[in-house]
């Protein structure tokens, strides 16, 4: 599923690429040119500006606007609409920062490239092959994992919310 998320929505983009999905991101494009991509290159517009949404379901692209108040809302939102699998697979992973792909690298090409400490406790690396930036599940994976489960928690409502609507 390809996105294109507006410069509202920085944040939201790095987890949207970490479980997988291709976002592109701006924060310096005015909304037609927003607009404009997003319909040539057949992107779902993510935003959370209520003129830019209409205007974009007006001239025909793929629109979704973004309400959650948080991070771990705007994500169960996301997920729950685009039925996304919140969780993190690094077969299928983008590089939060350039939206690359992510590949696995072994030990010992991080050598020099990670602190010591880090090529010393841990042996499995990944690396963004536009970007150069190596990833490993480092002391702030436990809380990736969690708010990511915690989205998963909060899409359940929201779904289920929806299902007790409709009855």
């Amino acid at each position: 599923m390809k996105f294109l998320a507006d410069g509202m929505l920085g944040k939201l983009t790095r987890w949207l690429r970490m479980i997988g999905c291709d976002v592109k991101y701006f924060n310096d494009l005015d909304d037609e040119e927003l607009i404009n991509i997003s319909i040539e290159e057949n992107r779902i517009l993510l935003t959370r500006d209520v003129e830019l949404f209409r205007r974009a379901l007006h001239r025909g692209a793929e629109a979704f606007l973004v309400r959650g108040s948080d991070e771990v809302e705007k994500l169960a939102e996301v997920g729950r609409r685009f039925n996304l699998n919140l969780q993190i697979n690094v077969d299928n992973s983008r590089c939060p920062k350039c939206n690359a792909k992510i590949r696995s690298i072994s030990k010992d090409k991080v050598k020099g490239k990670v602190p010591p400490g880090t090529f010393r406790s841990y042996d499995e690396f990944w690396e963004c092959p536009r970007c150069g930036q190596i990833y490993w599940h480092g002391s702030h994976w436990q809380k990736i994992i969690h708010t990511l489960l915690e989205a998963r928690k909060r899409m359940k409502r929201i779904t289920n919310r929806s299902d007790e609507m409709k009855h």
